[in-house]
């Protein structure tokens, strides 16, 4: 009995040994060496794997740069200036300087301005909802409040207040998830120095905007009408900020002083207020 289990076994432990050397000297001859930077660069990296460098994720950043598909050490936004300097000095290339950025939402609309229009009851996601309903509000281009942003920020910057979505902009990396994540595309990401921001989204007509949140642009044109530097401009029901312009601005604050609904907010991105 002991002599059939031994004849049975000894061939497959002997089948399993030759192949496990052939694995072995297989992976030796066809493996592709790494480049030595990746990991290095890897390391500097947050760990965010946002894609706001354009890549997909940390590691198709820190390949890119190690085998030269790009040269741009300033692409990781929310590692900013400092992971800049590291890759840089790992590369022997210039630093460059990282134009940071922070997220902000288009929006004030909350239950002081405007209100639901169904009562909504399902699952706790902005995205369902614009599935089921187009929108749970009044405004149909409005924050729903039911955090998706608030789900995806790796950071906790984002809180639901009121009924809408609020960024704490000291904590936010402008990582760009929650920009994203947003079904109706309420949060953009913008330079952290800007300081103008124009926080309603809705593109109907005035009457119909006013009907549904007291709070939104009406494309009234008086914003447009007082910027000594033409940075403002009414597309599609409304305002719109050049960025470039902007800071040329002769009577800094005007436009949110004069802003009808108070739609525009004067910001040092640590904090908002409104206009009026």
């Amino acid at each position: 009995m002991m002599t059939e289990i031994l004849t049975a076994v000894i061939p497959v432990a002997i089948i399993g040994l030759i192949c496990a050397v052939v694995l072995v000297v297989a992976s030796k001859i066809m493996a592709v060496k790494e480049n030595e930077k990746i990991p290095v660069i890897r390391e500097c990296l947050p760990g965010a794997n946002c894609g706001a460098c354009g890549y997909a994720g940390c590691d198709g950043y820190a390949k890119a740069l190690a085998e030269g598909e790009t040269e741009k050490t300033n692409l990781c936004i929310p590692g900013g200036a400092a992971t800049s300097m590291k890759i840089s000095e790992i590369l022997g290339v210039d630093f460059e300087d990282v134009v940071e950025k922070v997220a902000v939402v288009h929006c004030t609309g909350d239950c002081n301005y405007t209100k639901d229009r169904v009562e909504y009851s399902a699952i706790e996601s902005c995205t369902a909802a614009k599935m089921i309903f187009g929108s749970k509000g009044e405004c149909p281009y409005g924050c729903m409040g039911l955090g998706d942003c608030v789900k995806v920020c790796p950071n906790d910057a984002i809180c639901i207040e009121n009924g809408i979505a609020h960024i704490n902009t000291r904590m936010c990396v402008g990582c760009g998830l929650c920009k994203d994540a947003c079904p109706n595309s309420l949060i953009s990401l913008i330079d952290d120095d800007e300081k103008v921001i124009i926080a309603c989204s809705n593109k109907d007509k005035g009457a119909v905007t006013r009907k549904a949140c007291t709070s939104g642009c009406i494309g009234c044109r008086k914003c447009v009408k007082v910027c000594p530097s033409g940075a403002i401009s009414i597309v599609d029901n409304l305002a719109v900020i050049d960025y470039l312009k902007c800071p040329s601005c002769e009577d800094f604050g005007i436009c949110a002083r004069e802003c009808t609904t108070g739609c525009i907010l004067i910001s040092d991105l640590t904090g908002m207020r409104r206009g009026k």
